[in-house]
């Protein structure tokens, strides 16, 4: 059987993946809990410890995704395959840029400190989610998500995030079978990102969810676990 490693992205827990976990079941999944490791090679390490065999599978979204490829760096003889959903490459911008990503963060970080979690979320997922699927239960089940989380994880995967490396160049190296994979209407790491970072991995296939948002794993369970299945497969 299959070890499969299932990176959740910031302030995600296994929620995120619940619905692949029940469909995959020719795969052992496993899915690590950051506790308050503030840097993605933390994290990588983390992942490597907790693998329960030398080889693996592993399928990063988010932030999570972006643990995978550091996963791949520090290892690459351990990774069977590679699965990048709804994630990127590049570093934090240089400028104007990135001090406003940074600036956006951190707004959002206050609110957790003084509102609470859920109270971030409101906010924060909005932006996370198909249009269509804003205030439904599926919406509900991600401010449910955040809310289980602290103020002070959150602000850990924060630092993780704006101190990330650049994941470019490592992409020619991978190749191991990867899918690359986003929701049609990602508005935060969206269709043109991937197909760039899909033409970078010799052996890549893409992946475009339609009707679909950030949360692919929770809005399309189920055309997420058809591409995941037919990874697992080759």
């Amino acid at each position: 059987m299959t070890t499969l490693m299932l990176l959740p992205g910031l302030n995600c827990d296994t929620a995120v993946w619940a619905p692949q976990v029940a469909a995959l079941k020719d795969a052992h999944c496993v899915i690590p809990a950051w506790g308050l490791r503030d840097t993605l090679t933390a994290m990588a390490e983390q992942v490597l410890a907790e693998a329960p065999t030398e080889r693996f599978s592993v399928a990063g979204h988010s932030m999570g995704g972006r643990v995978a490829l550091e996963v791949f760096r520090l290892a690459p003889q351990r990774v069977e395959r590679l699965a990048l959903l709804s994630t990127g490459t590049h570093p934090l911008a240089a400028g104007e840029a990135g001090e406003k990503e940074r600036a956006g963060r951190m707004a959002l970080l206050q609110i957790a400190r003084t509102q609470g979690m859920r109270a971030m979320g409101q906010q924060w997922a909005r932006g996370m989610v198909h249009r269509d699927r804003l205030d439904t239960p599926v919406f509900e089940q991600v401010l449910d998500m955040l809310a289980r989380g602290s103020a002070e994880q959150y602000a850990a995967q924060i630092n993780a995030l704006l101190t990330r490396p650049d994941a470019g160049p490592l992409l020619p190296t991978i190749a191991c079978p990867t899918l690359v994979l986003t929701g049609r209407e990602d508005a935060w790491s969206g269709p043109a990102q991937h197909e760039v970072m899909a033409a970078a991995i010799p052996n890549a296939t893409l992946a475009i969810i339609e009707h679909c948002g950030h949360m692919c794993t929770m809005e399309q369970p189920q055309a997420v676990n058809e591409a995941l299945a037919a990874w697992l497969l080759r």
